[in-house]
């Protein structure tokens, strides 16, 4: 089964009563998930260029961030589909290729 966005979103809602908001108009499919308490954000969901995760390809992919606890960072980067953040604090977040994960 591979995992897209609708997934994600689903899963967020589902389990956590989170809904995405769209606080871009130049980018109306970035998606942030935030904690309902404090409003922070502990995900964002973004359509990218592959080439933005250091990867050969030009292709858009949704990519999910997910802010991680600092010692997780190290070995997760080394599993497949799984990056240093993109556009964020590299030392607390990574970035999922919702196309490489399954």
């Amino acid at each position: 089964m591979l995992v897209n966005r609708d997934d994600v979103v689903n899963y967020v809602t589902r389990n956590y009563e989170v809904k995405p908001d769209y606080p871009w108009q130049n980018f109306p499919h970035f998606a942030t998930l935030r904690h309902n308490k404090n409003k922070k954000w502990f995900g964002l969901i973004m359509n990218i260029t592959e080439d933005k995760l250091g990867l050969k390809s030009f292709e858009e992919v949704d990519v999910l961030n997910v802010k991680v606890d600092k010692a997780f960072i190290g070995p997760l980067t080394k599993k497949k589909g799984i990056y240093k953040a993109y556009h964020m604090n590299k030392t607390t977040w990574i970035t999922i290729n919702l196309r490489e994960i399954s």
